[in-house]
């Protein structure tokens, strides 16, 4: 694959300014956060159920594709913890189950009002609430876990000092970082040196890109990331995130990742659309975008479950 110039310097610069927007609603505060990901949750269904249409060529009724993305977002909101509460009341314990049900009724009136039920396309649409409400919910879910750490290993300490501010949101930021380093490094290596296809399902995709991708990526997001909590740190405050781990998140990160870019890819090869939608110029949509994180979260969640929490 030549290396294109001003297809690298688009793809550039729409980077620049997603990272600049994910940034800002990442470490503005959890509710900036929640907003973020709200929106590219009914980003990435309007397009998920746009590709599960084109695929079966069949239409599905809008109260159904409203039911499916609001009984996803209620099952998103359930994963919120203690820290989106307003005046005592949580997301979780007052939003998620009244938006559930609410999506549940449109869902049912979608149902009826249609034409006949396709069961392969509405089994397709279904699985969305796990390909997406339940990847981002998790996402959110991880939202502070390294404070939760850094409290059970140093009680009484004073989260309030300023760079604590940020370890909230440290995990997801992680994981953030690592696709787009593996992106990145995978584009470049594949654009210099790339001639062995990997797979039919991503014609452009190599093995020499889809290999550097992940190695470069798991080397500078892992080096990055374990230099930050040495870093700021106040001395005699123990953290368990250990350089190792870090490398270890940015692993499962590249290589799920890179499972998710071939999973969308083969979504719109059946469906006959190069993108999913336009919401970046050289990037694609929603679903072009975030569609390696969408795996990622999945096991990047159940390794800190699971060595971590």
């Amino acid at each position: 694959m030549a290396f294109n110039w001003q297809t690298f310097r688009t793809r550039t610069i729409s980077s620049f300014i997603f990272m600049g927007v994910m940034l800002t609603g990442l470490l503005w505060n959890q509710w900036s956060l929640l907003v973020l990901f709200s929106i590219i949750h009914f980003g990435c269904w309007w397009e998920y159920l746009k590709l599960t249409e084109k695929i079966h060529q069949i239409p599905l009724h809008p109260y159904t594709k409203m039911g499916f993305m609001v009984i996803g977002y209620g099952l998103m909101l359930w994963f919120c913890g203690p820290s989106y509460q307003v005046n005592g009341y949580g997301l979780k314990e007052n939003l998620s189950l009244p938006i559930s049900v609410a999506g549940f009724a449109l869902l049912l009136m979608g149902i009826f009002r249609g034409n006949k039920i396709k069961l392969k396309a509405f089994g397709t649409a279904a699985l969305g609430l796990i390909y997406i409400s339940l990847s981002w919910g998790l996402m959110v879910d991880m939202y502070g876990l390294v404070n939760k750490i850094i409290m059970e290993q140093s009680p009484g300490i004073n989260l309030t000092w300023p760079p604590f501010n940020y370890f909230p949101v440290i995990l997801p930021l992680a994981i953030i970082f690592s696709i787009w380093m593996n992106d990145t490094m995978a584009y470049l290596v594949g654009s210099l040196i790339g001639k062995t296809p990997l797979t039919k399902i991503s014609p452009k995709k190599t093995w020499e890109g889809t290999i550097g991708g992940i190695v470069l990526g798991i080397l500078i997001a892992g080096i990055l990331f374990s230099n930050i909590p040495s870093a700021i740190v106040l001395p005699g405050v123990h953290i368990k995130f250990s350089n190792k781990i870090w490398f270890i998140i940015a692993g499962i990160t590249a290589i799920a990742g890179t499972s998710g870019d071939l999973l969308e890819s083969k979504l719109k090869r059946m469906a006959g659309v190069k993108d999913s939608g336009a919401m970046l110029p050289g990037h694609g949509g929603f679903l072009d975008r975030f569609d390696s994180l969408l795996i990622a979260t999945p096991f990047v969640w159940l390794y800190t479950e699971l060595f971590l929490n």
